[in-house]
């Protein structure tokens, strides 16, 4: 690369790092992270770029100055599938691009628009006077910043975010900040099955591993929290699951690539009691790893019979599934969670259990599974999702 090309891709990297972690590219990728960032990229575009590049490009950012640092040159295919990450181009494979876009568009309008060392760096060329303005307007920022968090108290963030899933085209679901992982190919195509609803199926996979089976949930929907005070809601239509261990509902997670604490609330289905003859049921589970993370099989902490199951009501519990809801309050380590079933959308929460937990989840998502179950996968229709902030300690 060139000098020009070499600051530009700083640039550049800078604000993928910023886009995945929400933080400032200060220290070198950990292996970890370097994973995390790669499967963000994949995710984001459908294309790959290795953790090992990301961490050798990481290095070289921070340390180019250094003599006798080695130099990185990446391919303008690896410049492009970056640029297309940070601007949020289409979602796409290596075969279609090679077909449409293989003069790599992308990394030329980043090179283009957002080249010559970025904004910041710009600034030490200028005059004297534009230096000046931008310094009185960072000081005003901060003091409205300033101003702003003693008003509104500590833990308050902007987030605040609903979708009403009126559209589940896949660049309408990036746009609004949805990250899309593990896209089954046969499911994932069929999520616009109900009007106005995203629809998602019960797939074999779960968050936790089991013996050779490999943790990861198919067509999992994440979002970054933006806080650590928050609430959130999913609210379904008609979701009566029928078979072992068929659930849906909301999961929090320390990562993206669901190896670090994680804690899921679920509306599921069970008929498995040990050996005892009962009726099978509809149930609301809470499973949580926050004492022991992915290290060992998770703690249920909520297991509430919504209905149980025999012929003579069968038809009732479906109209009393008709809407129903999960909600999850986290103020702090204090986390609440709630649900709402009725044959009427207006119904309100109850409680089911509030308590303590040593957890600062970065995302929260929406899943459908059946476990490691064999069953049959059947639609899950979700009719909208949504995240606020709150005050902590409110």
């Amino acid at each position: 690369m060139t000098t020009r090309e070499e600051k530009i891709f700083t640039g550049l990297f800078d604000e993928a790092y910023k886009k995945c972690f929400n933080a400032v590219h200060t220290e070198p990728l950990s292996e970890t992270d370097s994973k995390v960032l790669s499967n963000d990229i994949f995710e984001k575009t459908g294309l790959v770029i290795g953790p090992k590049s990301l961490k050798n490009y990481s290095l070289f950012i921070l340390r180019m100055e250094e003599p006798g640092i080695k130099k990185e040159n990446p391919s303008k295919a690896t410049l492009d599938t970056i640029s297309r990450y940070v601007l949020g181009a289409p979602y796409t494979d290596e075969v279609k691009r090679k077909g449409s876009e293989s003069h790599f568009p992308w990394w030329f309008r980043y090179s283009r628009d957002f080249g010559d060392a970025g904004y910041v760096k710009k600034i030490g060329t200028g005059n004297p006077a534009m230096i000046r303005t931008l310094l009185v307007t960072a000081i005003i920022i901060i003091i409205l910043l300033s101003l702003l968090f003693i008003l509104t108290g500590p833990g308050v963030g902007n987030t605040s975010f609903r979708d009403d899933f009126n559209s589940v085209a896949e660049d309408s679901l990036s746009a609004k900040g949805w990250i899309i992982k593990n896209r089954d190919m046969l499911y994932w195509p069929k999520r616009d099955s109900k009007t106005g609803h995203l629809t998602l199926y019960t797939l074999e996979s779960d968050n936790w591993p089991l013996g050779e089976k490999q943790a990861g949930i198919k067509n999992l929907l994440l979002r970054r929290t933006g806080g650590n005070c928050f609430e959130t809601e999913v609210h379904f239509t008609d979701f009566v699951p029928r078979h072992n261990w068929q659930q849906s509902g909301i999961i929090l997670c320390e990562d993206s690539s669901l190896r670090g604490k994680m804690i899921r609330l679920s509306i599921g289905y069970n008929d498995f009691f040990g050996g005892f003859r009962k009726d099978p049921e509809i149930l609301i589970q809470g499973l949580s790893s926050c004492e022991s993370g992915s290290l060992s099989r998770p703690e249920e902490i909520i297991h509430f019979t919504l209905y149980s199951l025999n012929k003579e009501y069968a038809s009732l519990v479906e109209t009393n599934l008709k809407f129903s809801a999960l909600k999850i309050e986290k103020n702090g380590s204090r986390i609440k969670f709630l649900y709402t079933s009725s044959p009427a959308e207006s119904y309100s929460f109850r409680e089911l259990l509030t308590g303590n937990f040593s957890f600062n989840p970065k995302y929260v998502g929406i899943f459908a599974i059946r476990g490691w179950s064999d069953n049959e996968a059947i639609p899950v229709n979700i009719d909208s999702f949504s995240m606020h902030s709150i005050h902590c300690g409110r």
